[in-house]
């Protein structure tokens, strides 16, 4: 990646609209409070529709109805999805409870969706439950504060319950992070909460009148696992222990995933190293660097507003010196640090702390009551319980932690009786999908009801290559934005259109490669015929050990991605 300087620090130009919308809103406020009382729509008006993302919530409405609710003249069926701000991944039994009886009464699917950005999701709220939902949170001491929109959003932390102090370690400064940069406005407390209005001056410190140019995220990573996939996010701090206790953090800038098909000025990229830094340092060098993009980013084209883009156009050398000096510190030379995985061990662990730990294995990450797995009354069943927390993975799934070996086994059984530990094989564990259709607007293609068939079918053909209990790291995502990070995958298909897909090949393992396009704009016949014939060559031509990504690259069957910005698109 090029380290020169290339470009201008600013962007001038007629700015995008965003920029008005965010200047105009009173620091989020908008007239979000006086829309929550018209009843004549199901949905928020005008510029509310996208100031509610800072509060965490997306509008959506049902895409399987839409065509027949025109048809009868009727708006379309809106709801909102409403995204938990939680660091780390960790929630405690008693505000799981909570969050299940409100999934139940109070939303359209009666669902919990764990998502990849390690926090939960509600979808199919309407408009009279928005309220409601916040203040449930409220009670319960979460929030659902800047997980969306042009904002850092929810910190994501390594979930490693085995070596549980240096977890433990990185869990509080996940949770630091995440405090320090949200925002300043009292405009959440007041629009959710029904918080007095304070007398004085807002102000936004950190993230500036007009917030960020862009989404911005974060993570605080673990070696030897990858597994909140590092380079998929704009600033990463790699934890770096001595004698089991953290002494400082790597830090890597500039990662992100989202393209536009056929647009070449958008390329998905990995993080740059920066360099090490010790723990005292943690906090004003995550300022720097938001303060570095909030300056410098691209507010003119949101399509070239993220940090990736403004490495890029800088030069990784003057971003990092311009880091160095609004923290008043000195990277030094990147410690040794090394990625073994990015997959969630499922089952049972024991940590250093003798105590277990049972990773569920979720599809999808959608928690329902099917027929014979009944999944949601299982987890409520063991939450009312258990003693520990439970946390959720950057893969979609959930670990009952903290658990005494006095209550494995009461533990064991409920997960069984509820369908919770059904045996699944090790592609399937690695398979992973953003929601799609039918809520997501964004969506071209299905993706998370896409997914558990297609995975029976590579199955099946991993099974007739005589490869079927090992893995290869596949993810399907709607649409070209990156939410199921197929961009970091060793197969990954990205939607073009319904029942269409992009198929990209050449990641690696340990999620360290941005794979290329191998096919363009096929089905999913077309898609098996090349999984097929490829696993076909890998089972047969591979060294040892060697994963299916790095078997492509290596027998010439797809080129490296070396240089994103410049040679994604070739």
């Amino acid at each position: 990646m090029s380290e020169k300087h290339p470009g201008p620090l600013v962007v001038e130009g007629k700015l995008a609209d965003a920029e008005r919308l965010k200047l105009e809103s009173n620091y989020l406020r908008g007239t979000i409070k006086e829309d929550l009382q018209d009843g004549l729509t199901g949905g928020f008006k005008g510029d509310n529709f996208l100031l509610i993302r800072f509060h965490g919530m997306y509008q959506q409405d049902d895409r399987d109805i839409r065509a027949e609710r025109a048809e009868q003249k009727l708006e379309p069926r809106h709801a909102m999805m409403l995204r938990c701000r939680l660091p780390g991944g960790i929630i405690t039994t008693q505000q799981w409870r909570a969050i299940d009886k409100f999934a139940e009464d109070k939303t359209i699917y009666g669902s919990i969706r764990l998502t990849n950005r390690q926090t939960f999701q509600f979808h199919g709220i309407l408009k009279k439950n928005v309220k409601p939902a916040h203040e449930m949170l409220h009670e319960v001491g979460l929030d659902a504060l800047a997980t969306a929109n042009d904002v850092n959003r929810n910190v994501l932390c390594t979930s490693n319950p085995v070596e549980s102090e240096l977890h433990q370690e990185a869990y509080e400064w996940a949770k630091k992070l995440s405090e320090h940069l949200l925002p300043r406005t009292r405009a959440y407390a007041e629009i959710w909460w029904d918080q007095e209005k304070v007398a004085t001056t807002d102000e936004e410190p950190i993230l500036g009148a007009t917030y960020l140019p862009r989404k911005f995220k974060t993570t605080v990573v673990v070696p030897p696992q990858n597994d909140v996939d590092l380079h998929a996010n704009d600033m990463n701090f790699i934890a770096i222990a001595k004698d089991g206790k953290l002494v400082g953090f790597n830090l890597l800038v500039g990662g992100g995933l989202s393209i536009e098909h056929g647009n070449k000025a958008t390329y998905a990229r990995t993080a740059s190293e920066f360099g090490y830094i010790p723990l005292e340092h943690t906090l004003a060098v995550a300022e720097a660097v938001v303060t570095t993009q909030r300056d410098w980013g691209n507010r003119t084209d949101r399509k070239n507003a993220k940090t990736k883009y403004t490495l890029e156009r800088v030069g990784v050398d003057v971003f990092k010196a311009e880091v160095e000096r609004r923290a008043g510190i000195k990277f030094e030379p990147i410690r040794p640090y090394e990625f073994t995985g990015r997959g969630d061990r499922i089952g049972w662990v024991k940590g250093i702390d003798d105590k277990w730990h049972l990773t569920l294995f979720i599809e999808n990450g959608r928690i329902l009551d099917y027929p014979g797995r009944p999944l949601k009354t299982g987890l409520l069943e063991i939450a009312k319980i258990h003693k520990g927390d439970f946390r959720l993975t950057a893969n979609q799934n959930l670990i009952v932690a903290g658990v005494p070996a006095s209550e494995k086994a009461k533990i064991e059984k409920l997960a069984k009786d509820h369908g919770l530990m059904n045996a699944v094989k090790p592609q399937r564990e690695n398979s992973m999908a953003c929601v799609a259709f039918p809520t997501c607007p964004l969506a071209m293609a299905e993706a998370e009801r896409f997914l558990p068939q297609f995975v029976t079918k590579v199955e099946d053909v991993m099974e007739k290559h005589h490869v079927g209990e090992e893995n290869i790291v596949l993810r399907v995502t709607g649409c070209p934005n990156g939410c199921g990070r197929a961009m970091l995958a060793e197969i990954g298909l990205v939607g073009k259109a319904p029942g269409r897909y992009n198929l990209h090949i050449g990641g690696n393992r340990i999620g360290t490669r941005i794979p290329r396009m191998y096919r363009e704009n096929i089905t999913e016949p077309e898609i098996l015929a090349s999984i097929d014939e490829l696993v076909g060559r890998w089972s047969k031509e591979r060294e040892e050990n060697e994963g299916f990504g790095d078997f492509t690259i290596r027998a010439g069957i797809i080129r490296p991605v070396l240089d994103p910005a410049r040679d994604l698109w070739d």
